[in-house]
């Protein structure tokens, strides 16, 4: 049985830092812990004047800590989950905003399957929000339907055959 789970981050009070605990307050300890407990991440964010939001970035910046919580062959927390990207905007920038999300993402561990993005971008300076529209669109739906399926095979084929890692020593 699929379990899926939403976690909004801003509804919690996730401390700037590059670490897995920020001390008193920090929200992100619990927060990670579900993120990992799952084989597939859908990293989602809107686009402000061009960039992943501020939330979007504060979430890459700690999962830096990942880089220093190895085991003992060198994985990362994250390796052998699969990530992929929901972007929505009313200006242009998807491309942009999904080439700095892999590169945080694939640097602290996640896997990125082919096509793993699906987004939206309404008319440049337009008033129209995803939200608003009557149907998604036939391009976003497929797009949405293609990352999920490249996510699901990759995470059940990580999970049947995980990275090996590389000896310390």
């Amino acid at each position: 049985m699929a379990f899926t789970e939403t976690i909004r981050i801003a509804d919690h009070d996730v401390k700037p830092g590059v670490t897995s605990d920020e001390g008193e307050g920090d929200a992100w300890p619990e927060l990670r812990r579900r993120i990992l407990a799952a084989d597939i991440l859908i990293f989602g964010t809107p686009i402000w004047l061009g960039q992943a939001s501020s939330l979007a970035k504060r979430v890459v910046e700690r999962m830096d800590a990942f880089l220093s919580e190895t085991d003992d062959k060198e994985r990362m927390p994250s390796f052998g989950k699969v990530a992929l990207l929901a972007i929505v905007g009313n200006e242009d920038g998807a491309h942009w905003v999904s080439s700095q999300l892999y590169q945080a993402l694939a640097d602290t561990g996640w896997t990125i399957p082919a096509s793993s993005v699906a987004y939206w971008v309404g008319e440049a300076m337009g008033k129209i929000d995803f939200a608003d529209l009557p149907q998604i669109p036939e391009k976003v739906a497929s797009s949405a339907a293609m990352a999920a399926g490249n996510a699901a095979h990759l995470a059940a084929l990580l999970k049947a055959e995980p990275y090996p890692g590389v000896s310390s020593g």
